[in-house]
């Protein structure tokens, strides 16, 4: 007799509808998050989010935005009073839209892990930006903060000035054509990074194109990313996958991506193990991060090649079109409008020079407008549209009367932060004066590379980009823009960076500035 007629499959569909039944019934009513305001959908599964995240383009982050709007808090009485500042995102996670909840959930005391769900999406596990853990990501970050300190940035400034010199020359040769800004704009930031980094660059500022296809892939990555966060085994079945059968199959923009990860593992590779400890030029620093990790008191499961190439990836990835799109934003501003552009060249014109004839990030940083400019793009595009949940694991969290259980993944948008009206009057206007004089109220509000334990890595690095290259740009060209407009440097989708409306990037006639 065969095992089906065994088979009570009227039973089975009971027991299947009885267990779902049970389980949405417990995330509604029973879970400790169940008296939080938020969707009833998003209270019972993870597809409420993913449905904005893969069929509606990343718009998850606006929806959320939308939910405070929508989710009254209650009074005693059950009348709603006002819009919530904290809301239930999905079964497990709130999300809190109050300002002066930021530096409460983001600081330095206390053990903060991040949300594994969001970071193991990445699928690089053994790197400090996606461990999990406060104490491992703690160790793991050690041997990289002096590496990336304001410091060691500014010793290395030379660098990042000739790189800006070779950008510069590029569209030199191209004056009176019309030059791609933003794809010149990412070959600047992808150059920088490798090179501090790893000591080598990918000389994409040599391209003829400044590597358009990898530009290209990167902005639109992020729909990678919030698709694994929903479908696990994609993450795992893509890394599997053959090189030379993505080689074959892949499209030109894909290939080139692969080709210029290839090259940076070859770069790593090089330098695993070095025969000699490789220092900077003042012998203060190693020479690059591969050098700072073998040369650290880690213990050697820490120092693999795997796990070296997991920790260059994310540094380097991070660190491409974040600083790249904060720099477009500025320039699209900038040369949109002749009046903050007459305002910050003359400032320019009487900042002291060093013996290369160029101006010193030290000196740059102490111009007033051009610290207003830079803070503007930085405000308008943050680097990241996504939320940043943090998890306290060993004590609950407080927000009013709301007790947040222990272990709980709790969450604040930069972006929604940064552009909220009552911190910042006319917040998609480009305003540096917003910036100059007496300091800000809300400047503990301005947080484009978060803050607290897990705060950006890299935000010394992106700093001395930016400063350098807006100053070198407005001194030596006039552009005339064609087409271009908020469409090209506003955020319309959570691409984990910001994701802006589908463009071909922002494009000028470039002309020497003869002023």
């Amino acid at each position: 007799m065969g095992i089906l007629e065994y088979v009570n499959w009227q039973t089975i569909a009971t027991s299947i509808l009885v267990y779902f039944a049970s389980l949405v019934f417990y995330r509604l009513y029973l879970h400790p998050l169940a008296r939080f305001p938020g969707p009833k959908l998003a209270a019972i599964t993870r597809y409420y989010e993913g449905y904005y995240d893969i069929a509606r383009n990343g718009e998850y982050t606006f929806r959320i935005a939308e939910m405070h709007k929508q989710y009254g808090m209650p009074t005693s009485r059950g009348v709603t009073k006002r819009a919530s500042p904290i809301v239930r995102i999905s079964p497990y996670e709130l999300h809190v839209s109050d300002p002066s909840y930021y530096e409460k959930l983001y600081c330095q005391d206390g053990r903060w892990n991040k949300y594994d769900w969001a970071y193991d999406a990445f699928g690089a596990p053994m790197s400090a930006i996606c461990s999990v853990d406060h104490d491992l990501h703690k160790r793991r970050r050690a041997p990289l903060n002096p590496f990336f300190s304001r410091a060691n940035v500014a010793r290395r400034q030379s660098m990042i000035q000739g790189l800006a010199g070779k950008l510069c020359d590029r569209l030199d040769g191209s004056r009176g054509s019309t030059v791609n800004i933003s794809t010149a704009i990412s070959a600047f930031t992808r150059d920088v990074a490798t090179q501090f980094v790893l000591g080598k660059n990918h000389h994409n500022l040599d391209n003829e194109d400044f590597g358009a296809d990898i530009t290209n892939v990167l902005q639109s990555s992020g729909a990678i990313w919030r698709t694994t966060k929903h479908v696990r085994f994609l993450g795992p079945l893509m890394k599997a996958l053959p090189m030379d059968w993505i080689e074959k199959t892949a499209d030109a923009g894909t290939k080139a991506f692969f080709g210029f990860l290839k090259t940076t593992k070859d770069i790593v590779s090089s330098h695993t193990p070095p025969s000699t400890t490789a220092k900077s030029a003042d012998d203060t620093q190693p020479e690059t991060i591969v050098h700072a990790i073998l040369d650290s008191n880690l213990p050697p499961p820490e120092k693999t090649v795997g796990r070296i190439n997991d920790e260059v990836g994310t540094i380097t990835g991070a660190a491409f079109e974040t600083a790249a799109q904060s720099i477009r934003t500025v320039l699209y501003h900038l040369y949109s409008d002749q009046e903050p552009m007459a305002r910050l060249r003359a400032e320019l014109a009487g900042a002291p020079r060093g013996e290369d004839g160029e101006v010193p990030v030290a000196a740059l940083e102490q111009l007033p407008f051009l610290s207003g400019a830079v803070r503007e793009g930085l405000r308008l595009s943050p680097g990241l549209a996504t939320r940043l949940a943090r998890v306290a694991p060993d004590r609950d969290l407080f927000y009013g009367q709301w007790r947040i259980p222990a272990g709980t993944p709790v969450g604040m948008t930069v972006l929604h932060m940064h552009h909220d009206e009552g911190l910042y009057p006319e917040p998609r206007k480009f305003i540096p004066e917003r910036w100059i004089g007496q300091a800000r109220a809300s400047d503990k509000t301005f947080a484009p590379f978060s803050r607290g334990t897990r705060s950006c890595l890299g935000m010394y690095l992106a700093w001395a980009e930016m400063y350098i290259v807006v100053a070198r740009l407005v001194q030596r060209f006039d552009m005339e823009l064609q087409g271009a407009g908020p469409k090209d440097v506003e955020c319309v989708s959570d691409q984990f960076i910001i994701g802006t409306a589908d463009s071909s990037g922002i494009k000028a006639v470039v002309t020497r500035y003869e002023g």
